[in-house]
């Protein structure tokens, strides 16, 4: 098999993201002040930064791993040609959505996925606010592909794709896109309602290029005019240190786990239950915080 050459696409984006950020900093500046914060900007870009240098230690473990299944276990050989790269893309974003969703109703997962929700702003510089831990174990969730016999590199190009897709999106400056376009892909409108602390837009859209998987297995909210997006965590750190925003929740976790007056099996649940369970009852989980939103959203329209 012909295997070609393909560049770290990740790598090579990096001018682009950097020219992007600071020319959406100067609009946003000169169009709305109270939408930038040159802090946040600073602490999203350390945490792109962090990332960069700690996934070249992460993707050798990835590498061996997806290697190691596709030379022993795969089912079949996809070659590289045309049909082969559109059935990884739908692969790829299929296992991605599940991989995002998973990240948000597992502790565990959100544990490395809520430094990218930590800002209170929402622009292009968000997108680079990435996980330090992620990168040892996220790749779990793509093993099938391997065994479908797509290659190792064809799977790690389509992985630098998809993140390149999602950059764009994280922007006020645009509004909507076309609807036909927004029937089909992710766009900063779906993704905004992603990254919005309010109650009704908690634990929506996951998609990473194709929004249909969202309306497929019932996670799609759209973006409304009446319920601006509130951006961060439904409790925010306040912080921009970058460490912090790295490990508060693992550090949190293991609180959590080791302090509890319980049984190892709910020591153990707090890893593994969605963000927000407590042992005891006491805990709110986004369902929890949507139904007392809508609770008090009733009995305003009947009062």
């Amino acid at each position: 098999m012909n295997i070609p050459h393909i560049p770290d696409l990740i790598l090579y984006a990096i001018p682009f993201f950097i020219a992007t950020v600071i020319i959406e900093g100067i609009v946003i500046s000169k169009k709305n002040p109270k939408n930038f914060e040159f802090k946040d900007t600073l602490a999203s870009l350390s945490m792109g930064i962090g990332n960069v240098f700690i996934g070249m230690i992460s993707k050798i473990v990835v590498v061996f791993v997806i290697a190691f299944l596709y030379e022993n276990f795969r089912i079949t050989t996809i070659p590289f040609v045309w049909w082969a790269w559109i059935l990884i893309l739908f692969g790829d974003d299929f296992c991605y959505y599940w991989f995002h969703r998973i990240s948000h109703e597992s502790r565990f997962f959100w544990a490395s996925h809520i430094v990218h929700h930590s800002s209170q702003k929402y622009n292009l510089s968000t997108a680079l606010r990435q996980t330090w831990t992620g990168g040892f174990f996220s790749f779990i969730f793509y093993i099938s592909l391997p065994f479908l016999g797509f290659h190792p590199l064809m799977i790690l190009t389509q992985m630098s794709i998809s993140l390149l897709y999602q950059y764009w999106i994280h922007t006020e400056l645009i509004d909507k896109m076309p609807k036909w376009f927004e029937a089909v892909f992710n766009t900063p409108s779906h993704h905004r309602v992603h990254h919005g602390s309010n109650p009704l837009y908690l634990d929506r859209n996951y998609a990473g290029i194709f929004i249909i998987w969202d309306k497929l297995f019932g996670t799609f909210q759209p973006e409304l005019r009446e319920e601006k997006v509130i951006y961060g965590l439904t409790t925010n750190i306040n912080t921009y240190n970058p460490f912090k925003i790295a490990f508060h929740e693992w550090i949190a976790i293991f609180k959590d786990a080791l302090t509890s007056n319980t049984s190892l099996v709910n020591k153990l649940k707090y890893f593994i239950k969605p963000p927000g369970w407590k042992h005891d009852g006491t805990g709110l989980l986004s369902e929890n915080l949507k139904e007392e939103w809508l609770l008090t959203k009733n009995k305003k329209r009947e009062g």
